[in-house]
């Protein structure tokens, strides 16, 4: 038995909207032979441009059921059939979320109406519920509403079923079919061919713009787990909902496709990555020079028209840079703010500061080594790190100038010994961003071994 629904929400996702209306539909593949139809009151305000689309007020939903009263009825008559929806994923992620809270345990087979149609009807302009019951000389009544769409979802199902010579539903219902988790416009070719490595992958809308990137370790593991649960947040209605094709890069290693992926980001500027669009470099180290004339470093947030002496995308970053300035060059924790308690001073303690925080070395002598410790800063490296390529014979290189990022690439294992110039020729440049540089400083501090300076 299927059971074909039809759901009208608040919102696009279903952690923090509710269900206005539901339809269901029991066809046996031939006729409908039980359905379940009414409003729901979602206990929050319907905002108006959803009462525009669908008709439904917060007036019509007042005296409506809440979904807690017909949470068993709902449950009950959809356990044990497979549930049918047009784009099936978003109807299943909100049911499944109410009724989890409720403790009613969903767990159906699913098929897809809309990816359905791509395969068995192909080659029409739109998949659209709308536009496919145009081509397909459907009639839908009372659009945009539970029931008006829930019928039409009904009539689209037996043509799709007495259309069906290549047994395309029921391939689609065997187990290890992603037909019943993938994104409904996204051909499966395009998950298919994804790769089992490092890399980048690009999701694209229905213009062809990317409007996401992603790294992985394993790409086709990570782009198929966005898909294969069904999480309620509002990324995956995302996803599902805005994604028609899936591109990618495979790269090496995955400090590679960090470094790719970061720089990507900063392009393309895709509209569902939001952790690195941020501004660069939060927080930096100023420098001051205190009453009684000892040279201070402050970590502060980073602010307009004001000059650190260096910056970072990450607090605790600049806090461990800082940390080990200190040490290096025998500076003072205390008058550094790195040490904010009022013990002894632990470089005291630990024999690196010589006590200028209780005044007993001079100004000028501790002050000559914070200007040593700002002149180191000057003084970045330039290194390469070579490691593993895609294929034999082959070597992976980043590489890495006075502190900044030239490239990367792949060169032959012969040309390890090669001038740097040489080895530019074969690199892709890649503009360096704040995040790209955190990378690179902490795979020197935990990988030191794979550098090679130069």
């Amino acid at each position: 038995m299927y059971a074909i629904v039809d759901i009208e929400t608040t919102g696009g996702y279903a952690a923090a909207n509710g269900i206005t209306e539901i339809s269901i539909q029991i066809f046996d593949g031939e006729k409908v032979i039980e359905q379940f139809e009414t409003l729901i009151n979602p206990n929050q305000i319907i905002p108006k441009y959803i009462q525009a689309f669908t008709g439904i007020t917060n007036e019509m939903v007042q005296q409506a059921p809440v979904f807690e009263e017909v949470a068993e009825k709902i449950y009950t008559i959809l356990q044990g059939n497979i549930f049918v929806a047009h784009n099936v994923n978003f109807d299943y992620s909100f049911i499944k979320s109410h009724l989890e809270f409720y403790g009613y345990t969903l767990n159906a087979k699913k098929l897809c109406s809309l990816r359905l149609a791509r395969q068995i009807f192909p080659g029409l302009s739109s998949y659209s519920l709308g536009n496919l019951c145009h081509s397909l000389e459907i009639e839908i009544k009372n659009r945009h509403r539970a029931g008006g769409d829930a019928n039409a979802t009904v009539i689209l199902f037996q043509k799709l079923l007495a259309s069906d010579s290549k047994n395309i539903i029921t391939a689609s219902l065997h187990r290890n079919s992603k037909e019943q988790v993938l994104p409904p416009n996204v051909p499966q070719k395009h998950f298919t061919q994804l790769p089992a490595t490092p890399g980048v992958y690009y999701f694209h809308d229905n213009k062809d713009k990317v409007i996401y990137v992603g790294k992985a370790k394993n790409i086709k593991r990570r782009v198929n787990n966005h898909f294969s649960n069904n999480s309620d947040n509002r990324q995956r209605q995302n996803f599902l909902r805005n994604t028609y094709s899936i591109s990618y890069k495979s790269c090496a290693t995955e400090l590679m496709a960090s470094i790719l992926e970061a720089a990507e980001i900063k392009r393309l500027w895709p509209l569902f990555n939001q952790s690195q669009k941020q501004r660069e470099d939060v927080f930096g180290v100023y420098l001051y020079e205190d009453q009684n004339g000892y040279m201070r470093l402050v970590i502060d947030k980073k602010r307009r028209h004001s000059t650190p002496v260096c910056s970072f995308h990450y607090k605790v970053d600049i806090h461990n840079f800082l940390k080990k300035l200190i040490t290096r060059f025998n500076l003072c924790p205390r008058l550094n703010y790195i040490q904010i308690d009022t013990e002894k001073c632990i470089g005291i303690k630990d024999a690196y500061c010589q006590g200028a925080c209780e005044q007993l070395e001079k100004p000028e002598l501790y002050n000559k080594r914070v200007l040593d410790a700002l002149e180191s800063l000057k003084d970045r490296p330039s290194y390469i790190v070579f490691d593993k390529g895609l294929k034999e014979e082959q070597l992976s290189c980043i590489m890495v100038e006075k502190g900044s990022l030239v490239g990367m690439g792949y060169i032959h294992p012969a040309m390890k010994e090669a001038r740097m110039e040489a080895i530019k020729e074969y690199l892709q440049p890649l503009k360096e961003n704040a995040v790209i540089r955190q990378l690179l400083n902490r795979y020197v501090e935990q990988s030191s071994h794979k550098i090679t300076y130069w």
